[in-house]
């Protein structure tokens, strides 16, 4: 049978868990201790594992297309004494001229063992959102 003391702590429990499984959302920091299997310590409390994040693409490797080079029929000419064209000047006179336009590049930016993030909770605490690395200034 309970006393009054134990009822007590057992109504102030279960009114601090409503109040924190009520709160939309909270950011934290965790620490990246193993990347495959991605793990995340958070807060030194705390271990994710993949089945409880969600990636951003910032923290991933991911392919992207990009026009680099000929945009208006200018060359990157590996020149750059004409800082105002940032080493780009119309169609040049000499041998070594790149044309690139549009290329596919892969962005290595995967998760690596030891790297600081940003996470979002989930409401309910069950899922993070991986936002991206944390950069101290």
């Amino acid at each position: 049978m309970l006393d009054a003391n134990n009822l007590l702590e057992l109504i102030k429990r279960a009114a601090k868990e409503a109040v924190n499984a009520a709160q939309d959302s909270d950011f934290c920091y965790g620490t990246v201790i193993s990347a495959n299997p991605l793990k995340i310590l958070v807060e030194q409390k705390m271990e994710l594992t993949a089945a409880q994040l969600v990636l951003c693409r910032n923290v991933t490797n991911h392919t992207v297309t990009v026009t680099a080079g000929n945009t208006k029929d200018y060359y990157y000419t590996e020149d750059n004494e004409d800082d105002e064209n940032d080493g780009t000047a119309p169609i040049p006179t000499t041998s070594h001229v790149h044309a690139i336009g549009t290329v596919q590049m892969t962005v290595h930016n995967a998760l690596k063992t030891g790297d600081k993030v940003v996470l979002i909770r989930k409401k309910g605490g069950q899922e993070y959102l991986v936002l991206d690395r944390v950069v101290k200034a």
